[in-house]
């Protein structure tokens, strides 16, 4: 009955749909980027586990970045509006989103490109990309488990887990045959 109950919470579907979808394709392409960083770019397989390195490098300049862009948001934003945007978790959801999929656009036109590209420059950008997505998403699901029903936070929280969980598993499943 609770589950059911937040279901019919249009902020928390979205939210759950959200989670599922974008953490379908954030456990994904870390299956497929190996395999294409040997195919295209003739990596080896120590060189191309090597890639990871540097996307989770990526991930915590991500981090770090809305972490500096929240901290200034709270001490400057109620005088500038410029840094009260800063520190919209959600717009840094958004934007990481946006992000990750110009880095996964430019992957994509790597492959066309005769391994001319400067594949770890975009595999640090996608993972900057990932952080400042999972550290916006991880702060708005936060937030939104306040919002709804009463007493139903640890519902949300569950069902948002759920959510990840199955799409990660998913994610490997759909990474590897990809």
């Amino acid at each position: 009955a609770a589950l059911t109950q937040v279901w019919a919470e249009p902020v928390a579907r979205r939210f759950t749909i959200f989670v599922f979808v974008s953490m379908l394709a954030y456990s994904a392409q870390d299956l497929i980027l190996e395999p294409f960083a040997g195919q295209v770019f003739g990596y080896s397989p120590g060189a191309s586990t090597q890639l990871a390195g540097v996307q989770h490098g990526g991930v915590l300049l991500g981090m770090l970045l809305v972490a500096a862009a929240g901290a200034l948001s709270a001490q400057w934003g109620a005088r500038h509006g410029v840094w009260r945007a800063l520190g919209s978790l959600r717009g840094w959801a958004v934007a990481g989103c946006v992000a990750s999929a110009l880095a996964l656009f430019g992957l994509a036109a790597a492959g066309g490109s005769g391994g001319q590209w400067p594949l770890k420059a975009n595999v640090f950008l996608l993972g900057v990309a990932n952080g400042a997505f999972s550290i916006g998403a991880i702060g708005s699901m936060m937030r939104l488990a306040n919002e709804g029903r009463h007493r139903r936070e640890g519902v949300r929280m569950g069902l948002w887990g759920a959510a990840q969980a199955v799409s990660f598993g998913l994610g490997g499943l759909v990474g590897t045959a990809a």
